[in-house]
């Protein structure tokens, strides 16, 4: 035989086992403390569990404030327009900037932020 055709006869007879390779992970599929049992802790990661109680927190979604003065000043809070003065789940809308939303709750002040606060600045050296 020739060593083509022995070579050829080897990679026909290796070719079933390539088909036994480990099976491909899907690309799609939630990983799994999505769809592990409800209240598992071993499955939800502290980190996972510190983003559900930030996220319990109302969130500020959006600011509209007019240019002119007195003009209208809207927030969307967790989906919901609020104008300066309403209600949102039993606190007032007591000031709206640019980027805040402040809701007074009795002696309580609570501050929305469209953006979380940003980190100091880091020193690379002595002359930063």
């Amino acid at each position: 035989m020739t060593p083509r055709l022995l070579l050829c006869a080897a990679a026909l007879a290796l070719h079933p086992l390539a088909a036994v390779a480990q099976p491909l992970a899907d690309p799609t599929r939630p990983p799994p403390r999505y769809y592990a049992p409800a209240g598992d802790p071993a499955t939800v990661p502290a980190a996972a569990q510190a983003q559900a109680q930030a996220q319990a927190l109302p969130q500020l979604q959006s600011v509209l404030i007019a240019r002119h003065p007195g003009g209208r000043h809207v927030a969307v809070i967790d989906g919901q327009t609020v104008r300066l003065g309403d209600q949102f789940k039993g606190a007032r809308v007591a000031q709206m900037t640019q980027t805040e939303v402040v809701l007074v709750d009795g002696k309580s002040r609570r501050v929305l932020r469209l953006y979380p606060p940003a980190p100091p600045p880091q020193r690379h050296n002595e002359r930063d």
